[in-house]
């Protein structure tokens, strides 16, 4: 089935623009103009990715971001003319699963849909091949294929790069991960990612992790070395 990506712009050029190469490239889209009605609209169709620009009339980028995180996993990819790195933190912080700076090159946008969406198929593989997987602590289950985390009867929904941080620190308890061999894990593109951007993917995966194990730490720093998943 084709995949359908939602283009969140205000900028009629810019969203021609992305329209034409995703076109090209097989994927179907839509186009909304205004932040306003982004989140109803993603309830009822729900797309397989969407590209959203942080700056937008009615309702900006971040506050839709956050909303979506309300109710799902979709991978959201932010479009800015913002460079500041408080920006990019930020974004990531309520749940973007990437970033990109204006302006930019099309073919970029479309090889990072590429490789998330590659990435989304391999969770569904690997869900339809093993299901569910439980750590050796048995305190926690991942569910790849809703991207969903469970402890007894408490749930939440992580995006695709925490679930992909957790099940890489999760399988190996005990074992120090560097950031850029976290990096070279959820990044496969071999990008330039800040190691900032993997502390801000890793305060949101706690965040959500204390929700439904308020008792126990499960990623542990280890001081200017990385991370580990310890129960």
């Amino acid at each position: 089935m084709t995949e359908r990506i939602l283009i969140v712009e205000d900028e009629p050029k810019i969203a021609d623009l992305l329209q034409k190469y995703l076109h090209n490239a097989g994927y179907q889209t839509h186009w909304l103009s205004s932040g306003i009605g982004v989140s109803d609209w993603v309830r009822i169709e729900k797309p397989d990715l969407m590209l959203l620009d942080l700056m937008l009339p009615g309702k900006d980028g971040l506050e839709v971001c956050k909303e979506i995180r309300q109710f799902s996993p979709l991978p959201i990819i932010m479009l800015t003319a913002r460079v500041e790195e408080i920006d990019r933190l930020l974004g990531l912080e309520l749940g973007a699963d990437d970033y990109i700076c204006k302006p930019f090159s099309p073919r970029e946008v479309v090889a990072r849909i590429k490789a998330i969406l590659r990435r989304l198929q391999a969770f569904a593989a690997a869900s339809n091949n093993g299901g569910s997987q439980t750590n050796v602590s048995t305190l926690l289950e991942l569910d790849r294929d809703r991207l969903t985390i469970k402890a007894g009867e408490r749930e939440t929904t992580l995006t695709l790069v925490e679930f992909e941080l957790l099940a890489a620190l999760q399988q190996h308890p005990g074992r120090i991960f560097g950031r850029e061999q976290l990096m070279s894990r959820v990044y496969s593109d071999n990008r330039i990612v800040s190691d900032r951007t993997i502390d801000s993917h890793i305060k949101k995966l706690r965040k959500k992790l204390a929700e439904i194990i308020p008792q126990q730490e499960l990623i542990h720093s280890v001081y200017s070395v990385g991370y580990k998943f310890e129960a």
